[in-house]
């Protein structure tokens, strides 16, 4: 494989050097040990922002030139970011693993902690609905954040649990939360919960150990360690990441229990035994096209709707675990793992 030497360089190849496989286009090191944990594209700028943890890098698109890197001294919260949200006014929101989250726009920062009305230092989401209501995931509830007046509001007892790790808000304003224990759904005062119990993840049919990473009562056992014994672990009702995908199928991605599929109130399951290239899916997005892409705990998967196709380190990934996929609007899929970023291109799907 061909290792860039600068942070976020790409590796340029000439016809007869090695590579990745023909989807992978583009790769870029971010520095042997350092996890992208998130990744957002500011389509005004055309620029695409880097969430590691060891900092926060801008990329111009059109050139794939460094514009921007951002640490502690440049006013980050923290240098490990977990979470990076654009909203509608064109700020860049960074949430930080217990350093609280930041708002940057045009060279100013401000910084929120929790005696600014933020639920929780620890920061792992954000989401938009269509009246300038900003949504924040903590480990300590949601805060919905009115962009107009700044004005934070906290919810935590309404939540099926505290724990929020993913965000999502579909075309009817509804918004989605991905939990420690389930999925949630606010329909204007109204909520809404869901467990395994109700069909959420797939049941545990390979027997794999029960996982007891839960926060509940505790910030120690958050290292979000997927294994016990080498072995990959189980909790149905653990959502790392929720989607609402353009006909407002809502995707919730689960630990050890696949991917949930939530249509005309129903679940259904997707897992290794389907084609998902792992059961433990930290990322999900969807392609202009339609596609559906998802960051596993081993490789990075496609689907139409009908067939599936996987991607590993064997095709020019940096690592096996999928921490964070975006989507430009020619299907192009910039993904986030430990030690790099990488660019697809096109829909695999596609005649």
């Amino acid at each position: 494989m061909i290792v860039c030497a600068a942070i976020l360089t790409s590796c340029a190849k000439g016809p007869d050097a090695p590579g990745p496989a023909p989807e992978v286009v583009d790769r870029f090191d971010v520095g042997a040990g350092t996890y992208v944990r998130s990744l957002a594209i500011d389509v005004a700028t055309n620029s695409l922002w880097v969430g590691s943890s060891v900092g926060v890098m801008e990329i111009d698109l059109a050139t794939h030139e460094m514009l921007n890197t951002f640490t502690r001294e440049d006013d980050l919260a923290n240098e490990y970011v977990f979470a990076i949200g654009i909203d509608s006014l064109g700020y860049k929101w960074f949430g930080t693993n217990a350093g609280g989250t930041s708002r940057y726009k045009g060279g100013d920062w401000q910084v929120y902690f929790p005696m600014h009305g933020l639920a929780d230092y620890w920061i792992y989401a954000f989401a938009e609905q269509k009246d300038r209501q900003y949504w924040i995931g903590t480990w300590a509830g949601a805060n919905k954040v009115d962009l107009d007046t700044m004005e934070f509001s906290l919810y935590k007892e309404e939540l099926i649990n505290e724990w929020v790790y993913g965000i999502a808000v579909d075309s009817r304003d509804r918004v989605w939360f991905g939990t420690e224990g389930g999925v949630s759904m606010l329909d204007g005062e109204t909520w809404t919960h869901w467990t395994h119990d109700d069909g959420l993840g797939a049941d545990n049919r390979e027997d794999l150990p029960a996982s007891p990473n839960t926060g509940l009562g505790t910030r120690q056992r958050h290292d979000l360690s997927v294994l016990i014994g080498g072995q990959e672990s189980y909790n149905p009702n653990y959502v790392f990441s929720v989607l609402a995908d353009a006909d407002d199928v809502i995707w919730a991605g689960t630990w050890g229990a696949g991917v949930g599929r939530f249509d005309s109130g129903d679940w259904s399951n997707y897992t290794t035994a389907d084609g998902l290239a792992g059961n433990i899916v930290y990322a999900i997005a969807q392609a202009p096209d339609g596609v559906h892409w998802f960051g596993t705990n081993n490789g990075l998967s496609s689907f139409d709707g009908t067939s599936w196709k996987n991607y590993g380190t064997a095709n020019g990934l940096f690592g096996p675990d999928v921490y964070a996929i975006v989507v430009t609007q020619d299907d192009g899929v910039w993904v986030g793992t430990r030690n790099g970023v990488v660019r697809l291109a096109a829909s695999p799907h596609g005649d």
